[in-house]
Parts: structure tokens; sequence; C-alpha cells
């Protein structure tokens, strides 16, 4: 593709197989062909053919020597997408101002249009930002309460957005209502009590987190919102770890505000992220960074970020290209089958503790696996250490597991691999803890 041709396509001009074929020609014809070879299989298991989702594998570039099962944190990206933003980063080195601020500033307009039909909302409602910790304190920020109103939120929200609105504590004295749910707990009637029962009439913000990051438990979003409205609440959604992993709609959470980091589950670039806002809220909200028109309804008074990685905002229509050919109902079910594969060989080992629900309802990729006796550390060293798989651990709240979280390029080698630790961890006495000192 020349050169006016592919800046054409940061306004979203081409369709998403063309726009991949002007990064990749080759790539993107045997995408095609793939693609019309699993849709020809009328077995109804694509989440099972490794012929498809091994070619989707080698779209990638992740390492061949380690096994990264923390997809959880942030996603690779395929080769597809670092190739369009390395593009897009070559023409804003020719000349930067010109490039950058003349024409790749330009295509925001086309990817927030690309984003709104993927999101199911308007795009007059879409901020572009850098992640869902940016788009988050956005909202905890801009929204104007005093001192004795009412937020509730879970100690199992993010940390960052615990921090943000433990400072407006601190600053504005705004009155934080914490709640615990245990995990997991596969009951909706029982997760939505616990915020109907912390929500008073000076209740002003209900701050959910539609899954969970510590253990991939989903939390039924909609039946809290809805709840919350009925008692003249605002509702904040943290959809970091859901946008693009399962298929929904942002109305379908019922946020009247939501954030998310493209970087997660989109694989997009590094640094990329959404914020929605209702349109009739966003005159209401003081933006982070300095606006113009602070009260102005317009979305884009929250993306005065100054001087950004134009090339890097730009690839991520290239990412949504990708999301979009694969198709998330078929990206869910493959992420489900993956996560089943491997919980299903260890569900029932000796003192084995599950803190993900393995039910498909309260869960999908993420599970968050123990073993009595071993801290969470313990465990991540030493699949590390022996296997060369990476995960994460994670101890808050009386969990004491490490995170598994594959992702649409992780093999069933890959968890076969990760399945033999487990069984060895699980027939092993815990390390020693090392000495202190002194």
């Amino acid at each position: 593709m020349d050169r006016r041709h592919f800046l054409m396509a940061t306004a979203g001009t081409l369709s998403a197989m063309d726009f991949l074929a002007g990064i990749n020609a080759p790539f993107a014809k045997e995408l095609e062909h793939k693609l019309n070879l699993l849709e020809s299989d009328k077995s109804g298991k694509s989440a099972e053919n490794e012929d498809f989702w091994g070619w989707v594998r080698e779209s990638y570039t992740v390492s061949p020597n380690l096994i990264n099962l923390n997809n959880g944190g942030v996603g690779p990206q395929p080769k597809v997408v670092q190739d369009a933003h390395i593009r897009y980063y070559h023409y804003c080195n020719e000349a930067p101002s010109y490039y950058m601020w003349r024409i790749l500033d330009q295509g925001r307009e086309g990817l927030r249009t690309k984003l709104a039909e993927l999101s199911g909302v308007s795009a007059e409602e879409l901020a572009i930002n850098r992640n869902s910790t940016e788009g988050l304190n956005s909202i905890i920020f801009g929204l104007s309460l005093k001192e004795g109103d009412e937020v509730v939120m879970s100690t199992f929200d993010y940390p960052n957005m615990m921090n943000a609105w433990k400072q407006r504590e601190m600053r504005d004295g705004v009155k934080l209502v914490w709640i615990n749910i245990p995990q997991p707990l596969e009951d909706e009637k029982a997760i939505l009590k616990l915020y109907q029962d912390a929500i008073t009439p000076k209740t002003k913000v209900v701050h959910i987190t539609h899954m969970i990051n510590w253990t991939g438990n989903l939390v039924p979003c909609k039946a809290i919102a809805e709840y919350a409205h009925s008692k003249g609440c605002e509702v904040i959604v943290d959809a970091a770890h859901t946008f693009a992993h399962i298929d929904f709609k942002i109305p379908d959470t019922g946020a009247d505000y939501l954030a998310t980091s493209l970087h997660k589950w989109l694989c997009a670039p590094f640094g990329s992220g959404l914020l929605y806002i209702k349109k009739e809220k966003i005159r209401k909200i003081w933006p982070l960074l300095s606006s113009a028109d602070p009260n102005s309804s317009d979305i884009r008074k929250f993306e005065n970020l100054g001087t950004r990685s134009f090339a890097s905002e730009m690839a991520i229509g290239a990412a949504v290209d990708f999301h979009q050919v694969i198709g998330i109902k078929r990206k869910e079910a493959r992420l489900r089958y993956l996560k089943e594969y491997w919980t299903d060989k260890v569900e029932k080992l000796q003192n084995v503790n599950f803190y993900s629900s393995l039910k498909p309802k309260f869960s999908c990729a993420i599970a968050n696996i123990g073993f009595e006796g071993w801290q969470a550390p313990q465990i991540e060293a030493r699949l590390f250490e022996r296997y060369k798989i990476h995960t994460v651990s994670i101890i808050h709240e009386g969990v004491n597991g490490i995170r598994v979280t594959p992702n649409v390029y992780t093999s069933t080698r890959d968890l076969d691999l990760l399945v033999k630790g487990l069984l060895e961890i699980s027939k092993s006495p815990p390390p020693p803890n090392p000495k202190k000192e002194g």
C-alpha cells in the first residue's frame, strides 16, 4: 500500500481485511483462507481447532522459550499491529510536526468511530486515552462530590482505583463504604445483596469492577447498576479485564462511566485506553487535565494529553481489525476452552484451592489456583524455575494463589506443561521460607 493509501486508512476508510492487507498482504490472504476453512467446519468445535489457533499463535512474536500465562497484565500485540505501529512511527519521524499534528491527529475521529462500533455506543461518548487508570481517574476526580457523600466499592477493586478514592476521601471528606465479595461467590443474588445493603440515602456513586483482576471472577454489573440507579446513584464500571475478552457491549453493563485498557485483551499497543461517558453526563465531569472549556459537553475535552504517541494511538485500529476478523464470539469460546482444558485436569488435586469460579457464567479465561501449605510466590517461582512458565502470584483478602491467564495464542501443549508443574507441586512439600537475617 502506498503512503497516501496507508495514511488514509487511519480515518477508517478501509474494511478490516483491506486494512490488514495494506499492512501485510500475505498475512491477510492467509488469515482469510484460514477463516474460510474454519467456517466450513461443521463440527461446531472451532474453539478446539488447533490448526487455526496454531496459525493465530504464529501471528504473534511471543517467545518460544518462555510460556507467558500472565496475559491479564498486558497482552502482546499481533505482528500486524506491531507493523502498523512501526510504519506510523517511521512516518512521524520524517517530519514530526507535520505527520503527527496534520495527518495522524486527524485519524482519531475514524478510530473513535471504529471503537464506538466495537463498543455499541456513540462515538461522541468515547475518549481515547492511555489506560483504565487514566480513564477512571478522570471520573473519580472529575465528579463533583462533597463531604459526607458516600461511595460504595469493593475490597477487590483495582488498587489504583482504591487509592484514587482514598485520595478523594482525604481531600474532600467523601465516605468510602467497603464491601467484600468472597472469592469465588457463584450467586448473583448474593453479590447484588452485598451492594444493596451498602447503599444508603447518602450514596452518590457505586464503583464496580466488571471482572475482578485478582481472580477473574465476573460481577453482575447490570443488576447492580439497575439497583444503584433506582436509588439515585451513578455507576462507574472498571472494564479493564472484560473489554475484548467476553462478548458484551458497553450498554450491557448499565454504566454511566466506564474505562478500559486496550493493551490488555484487544492486544493494542502498550499504553492505549478508552473512556466512556454517557452523553448527557459529559458536561458535569471536570477533565483530569486542563481544558479550554471544562464545562463542555464534548467528549474530546478528556483528550488534552499534550504530545502523545500518535503512532501507538493510530495502530489501535489494526488491533480492532484483527480482533473483529477473528470475532469476539469465537475468541471468547477459545479462551473458555483453554481455561477449562487445564482446570479440568487439576481441580480434584489434593490440597488444591480455586479462588476463581469454574462456571462459565462467572468467569472466562482467568483462573487463580493455590495449594494448602504453599505461598503464592513459591508456586510462581517453582513453575518458572522448572518449566519457564510465567504467572503472577496474588495474596490479597484471603486469596493466596497464582493467576493463570492464557490468550488466543496459547497452545494446549503450553497448558499440558502447566498441568505437569501443578501436579508436581500438589505432591511436594512446600519449600522452606528463607530465614530472615538479623
